[in-house]
């Protein structure tokens, strides 16, 4: 059986993944356009695949930061 909140984020998904999706490409046009001015013959590809590993770099660091976060508020 489903927990309530796995409940309650499957009623909200759809929303979450569109304001994700909303906030990448947010950050992919901000940089691109930076990588653009700074370096005038950019490979596209390679920018985006530093980008977006960029992103997960920190969406990993946010993520552990949350689990030590909840260690310490259950001590």
């Amino acid at each position: 059986m489903a927990s309530m909140e796995q409940i309650e984020l499957d009623r909200h998904r759809e929303q979450l993944t569109a304001d994700v999706r909303h906030m990448v490409e947010h950050i992919f046009e901000k940089y691109q356009s930076i990588f653009e001015w700074d370096v005038p013959e950019i490979d596209v590809a390679s920018s985006d695949k530093l980008i977006l590993d960029a992103i997960r770099k920190v969406l990993c660091a946010i993520e552990e930061s949350l689990s030590e976060s909840s260690k310490s508020e259950q001590r």
